[in-house]
Formats: C-alpha cells, structure tokens, sequence
C-alpha cells in the first residue's frame, strides 16, 4: 500500500510539471490556444498537487505507522 501512494505521489508531481510547463509555455506564446486554455491547465495543476501532496502525505504517515 505504502509502494502504491509512493508512485501515485511520484506521478502526481511529473503530471504537476507537465501541466506547468505547457500552461507556462502557452503563456509566452499567447495566442488561440491560451485564450482558450490558460484556466483549464492551471485547474488541472492544481488537482494534479493536490493529489500528488495528499498521495505523498498518506505515504508518509503509514510509513510512520508501519515502522
């Protein structure tokens, strides 16, 4: 179980970086693509840290417990 939280947090902050840098990326362009997804993609960071903290936090705190 503990494994499992350990590699969902691992994913949660590799999806966390992908969505920053095309969200940071499309913000230097601008264009269509940012006018339509600019609110979206910082959305989709924020549940993306929001899991990858929660997934990490959970690990932690059975690791804890386990010993």
């Amino acid at each position: 179980m503990t494994n499992l939280l350990y590699i969902l947090g691992v994913l949660g902050i590799g999806a966390t970086v992908v969505a920053l840098v095309i969200g940071i990326g499309s913000f230097g362009m601008g264009g269509k693509f940012h006018k339509n997804n600019a609110n979206k993609l910082m959305r989709l960071r924020l549940i993306c840290q929001f899991v990858a903290i929660a997934a990490l936090l959970g690990f932690m705190y059975l690791r804890r417990q386990i010993g």
